[in-house]
């Protein structure tokens, strides 16, 4: 049996439990070998998913940052029980296309894409799924379209709605809305075409962000779920990612 892949960050932390991990995986036999094992936080996790996007192999993660809300908490002594158990749960990402002066750009979200004003100045934009207007003229900071895997990280900082993994929905909300003020955002299909226009994009330009690459003086953003894309993410039992996002669906409430 092939022995899975291992890909750590490079920190302190990350290195230690990559080198218990490969005491383990020495001794004993795992059930699972089409994998690669990530070590590291968030961040990292989401970095390697999309350097392997066209990976057919599952990904296991083991947290060595902070939350790790995509991530495995380490125990030694059952790691490889955990794994051998561990559950698979599909991820597909938010794929964004944006139209600047002179090119077009695309890249992949699976979190979330983050429209943000570039200057001092409020963003004017307007938002529509297909061919509806959601909002004809949104004055703000920016807005936030998000994946219900991605709902719990920044689209909850900005009081957007925690989506269940199996909600088939994407979730668009304001980043400090001006006007309308009392705009909360929307909820709409996965099947959906999300299309951003900044209204005055030589005054008042905007960056689109998809996770953590950035693309400024964006003129239009088309954001859609790319199916052709999946992640198959491995959790153990006790911390599978439905869990965490019901206990955040909780504390929200809660609060």
């Amino acid at each position: 049996m092939n022995k899975p892949l291992i890909i750590s960050d490079s920190n302190i932390n990350s290195l230690k439990i990559k080198n218990q991990v490969l005491k383990k995986i020495n001794k004993k036999k795992l059930q699972k070998s089409n994998i690669i094992i990530v070590i590291g936080g968030d961040g990292f996790m989401l970095q390697t998913l999309k350097k392997n996007k066209n990976s057919k192999k599952s990904f296991y993660g083991i947290n060595s940052g902070s939350y790790g809300f995509l991530m495995n908490k380490f125990t030694s002594k059952s790691f490889i029980k955990n794994l051998n158990k561990a559950k698979s749960i599909n991820i597909f990402p938010l794929e964004m296309s944006v139209s600047t002066k002179n090119k077009i750009k695309k890249c992949i979200a699976i979190n979330e894409v983050s429209i943000l004003r570039q200057s001092r100045q409020a963003a004017n934009i307007s938002i529509k799924t297909n061919t509806k207007y959601i909002i004809k003229k949104l004055v703000s900071d920016g807005v936030l379209v998000s994946t219900p895997a991605g709902s719990t990280a920044y689209n909850l900082s900005v009081h957007g709605p925690i989506l269940n993994l199996n909600s088939k929905k994407i979730s668009i909300a304001p980043i400090s809305a001006f006007r309308p003020r009392r705009w909360s955002g929307k909820i709409v299909s996965d099947k959906s075409k999300v299309i951003i226009t900044n209204l005055n994009y030589k005054k008042r330009p905007i960056s689109a962000v998809a996770d953590n690459v950035e693309v400024r003086n964006a003129k239009k953003i088309i954001i859609k779920v790319q199916n052709k894309i999946k992640f198959s993410l491995l959790y153990d039992k006790n911390t599978s990612l439905q869990k965490k996002i019901k206990l955040e669906q909780i504390r929200k409430d809660t609060n």
